[in-house]
């Protein structure tokens, strides 16, 4: 597993920067292990299964319940120590592979839930109704009252403007 290579395609695909201590690493790890097991496991068992049905079509020629084929095939030479490496390496390689593909589907589904949110629905917009009389009289008095404010002396414009501070 490379991980710069994975960091890489990461930013490329999300704009997302992972650290290379990311315990997102751990986790691909773990799920390459994981994965290696099981496809050993499945491979044991297809050998398991192609074997027994080898030994039931040979116990069906030797009974005669069918035909021989007229060119008898070969059958594949038993696997040198060379050879049972390659096998090796080739199943490391399909293990790597499909953790990978593992990987990448997890990391899309995971960029998907983080960065594509729909967005909030707009807040409702509230238009302002006319004014009454009363609010309309009411600013124009507050107006007059500034004005007259503003034409006193500095003391008593400080003393009104402390008392409309109080609740």
């Amino acid at each position: 597993m490379d991980q710069q290579k994975l960091r890489t395609l990461v930013f490329e695909k999300t704009g997302v920067r992972i650290d290379v201590d990311d315990p997102v690493f751990a986790l691909v790890a773990l799920n390459e292990a994981v994965l290696a097991e099981a496809v050993e496991r499945h491979v044991a068992l297809l050998d398991d299964a192609t074997r027994e049905l080898a030994g039931q079509v040979q116990a069906l020629q030797d009974g005669g319940h069918i035909e021989r084929p007229a060119v008898a095939k070969l059958a594949p030479a038993p696997l040198s120590s060379a050879g049972a490496a390659a096998l090796s390496a080739e199943r490391r390689v399909i293990a790597i592979a499909g953790g990978a593909a593992l990987l990448g589907a997890l990391l899309v589904l995971l960029g998907q839930a983080m960065f594509f949110r729909p967005p909030p629905a707009p807040a409702p917009i509230v238009q302002a109704k006319e004014l009454t009389a009363e609010q309309t009289k009411a600013l124009a008095d507050a107006d007059k009252m500034v004005r007259a404010v503003e034409k006193l002396d500095p003391k008593s414009r400080k003393l009104i403007q402390s008392e409309m501070q109080k609740p």
